[in-house]
């Protein structure tokens, strides 16, 4: 196998070559390292050196051998050195002990080469760290790949890996899905386990799950991780079917929202709203009803609240491996609006935090009431196509907790209410603008119902198909 072998197969077609013998593990692996050293050097998109073999997995699995990496923040692996993106958690911390969801990898078979890259505590929707310094888009190196997986979907991208681990608390699978051309599906909260370092993570927004190039693997994916582990404090309804088998299933036909400009007082760039009429447009033809309408719910307040609660959660997990690894918090060890945000989180009561989390509760319920007239919900995942590097700038010292919060979710509208209400969405890389940058386009669906957003995925991977496409960052090209 040679590298334009390698960067041609999706994880699906890897997993196919090597149980059928025509390649084995130990060429895929070394083709891997290839494609890694080739790339990262152009994208900067792993966080430390590759691990010196694989990091141990079932040879039985369904993607046994196929390489991968974990991001470096919240799933982590048992004595493998993870730092949440930040310089105050020395290099050699680690846990001692797999997450759930590195198990679930582990057992599917996934052959961890390594870890990406995350912005500081993954709170930005752009991955420059002062740790590891800027993660660069594979299309275009001097923008930016998006975040908080940034790494991961640039690794996936540039075709250096078929598949990564990534994480989405505001839009952060999302997000860097639609700016370096990949598929990017937030699964529904509770569908994929944070066990066992937490029963939910900042007030549940945040969801655990991957980034690759192809319908098939992100739903193959999700059938090797999903459902709950012991001990869980609530517990969502398993799928009827394994998601594979909702790829290439009729949809049927489908009431569709389209809102091209959301609720996002920042202009959306005409490639993205071009790109959401084209595809409205495709939709038709397919079949399905199409109509323009947005949720409506109090923009401000959803503002506010989001200020306090990712406040606290950054509290939380700086103030827990500070007391842990006998550290001080300081604006020497964390970038400058990370620093912002604990000191905001530190100064709310508990009352503070539940009155924000009272006012997502209205936000769920209107959104909820919006959903019964539809099936689904198409946007653009961003904005503007990939922003320029810097644009995003977590260690800018003007910035205040309400300051930086607006800044990221200003900019990147679409994705960050989905996550407090917790259904799927998915981006899907169905457009390129008129400068050679992809234009990704989120679906949503209704709470459970990932399976829907795969069919309609798979329809229009095959009617809008994306898979030939390679950026100027390219393993073999």
């Amino acid at each position: 196998m040679n590298l334009n072998e390698y960067a041609s197969q999706d994880a699906t077609g890897l997993a196919t070559l090597i149980r059928s013998g025509e390649v084995s593990v130990a060429e895929v692996q070394k083709v891997a390292r290839q494609a890694l050293e080739a790339v990262n050097p152009k994208i900067n998109a792993l966080a430390a050196p590759l691990f010196d073999k694989p990091l141990d997995y079932n040879a039985s699995g369904p993607f046994a051998g196929v390489p991968f990496a974990i991001k470096d923040i919240v799933c982590h692996a048992a004595n493998v050195p993870t730092r949440f993106g930040s310089r105050m958690i020395p290099a050699n911390f680690a846990f001692p002990h797999d997450t759930e969801l590195m198990k679930r990898w582990r057992a599917a078979g996934l052959a961890t080469l390594g870890i990406s890259t995350t912005p500081e505590f993954g709170y930005n929707s752009n991955t420059e760290a002062l740790v590891y310094g800027s993660t660069k888009n594979p299309w275009n190196t001097a923008r930016s790949p998006g975040g908080s997986s940034g790494g991961a979907a640039a690794l996936v991208a540039s075709r250096a890996l078929p598949v990564a681990h990534a994480n989405d608390g505001g839009g952060s699978i999302r997000i860097p899905a639609g700016i370096c051309g990949v598929v990017g599906l937030k699964p529904t909260r509770g569908r994929v386990s944070l066990a066992p370092d937490a029963a939910e993570a900042l007030s549940g927004m945040a969801i655990e799950f991957a980034v690759s190039r192809s319908v098939r693997d992100t739903a193959a994916l999700l059938d090797a991780v999903e459902g709950p582990a012991a001990g869980e404090k609530y517990e969502i309804a398993r799928p009827a079917r394994p998601y594979l088998k909702e790829v290439g299933a009729d949809p049927g036909r489908l009431k569709i929202a389209i809102s091209p400009k959301g609720w996002s007082p920042v202009p959306i760039h005409p490639a993205c709203v071009a790109a959401v009429e084209k595809t409205a447009k495709v939709l038709a033809g397919l079949g399905h009803h199409i109509e323009e309408a947005t949720p409506k719910f109090d923009v401000e307040a959803f503002d506010n609240a989001n200020v306090n609660l990712w406040s606290v959660g950054l509290a939380d997990w700086i103030m827990a491996f500070a007391e842990t690894l006998k550290l001080t918090p300081s604006p020497d060890n964390l970038e400058a609006t990370i620093w912002a945000c604990l000191q905001h989180g530190k100064k709310l009561s508990a009352i503070d935090l539940l009155t924000s989390e009272h006012v997502m509760n209205t936000v769920c319920r209107t959104v909820g009431a919006f959903f019964q007239d539809y099936d689904l919900l198409l946007t653009p995942t961003v904005a503007a196509p990939a922003t320029s590097l810097g644009f995003l700038n977590a260690n800018d010292p003007t910035l205040d907790a309400t300051g930086w919060t607006r800044k990221i979710f200003t900019n990147m509208p679409f994705t960050a209410l989905f996550n407090v209400t917790g259904q799927p969405a998915i981006s899907l890389p169905l457009c390129m603008s008129d400068d050679g940058l992809p234009v990704g386009l989120q679906f949503v669906g209704h709470f459970g119902d990932e399976g829907r957003l795969i069919q309609i995925a798979s329809q229009l991977e095959q009617a809008m198909p994306w898979i030939n496409r390679k950026p100027a960052v390219c393993a073999g090209a």
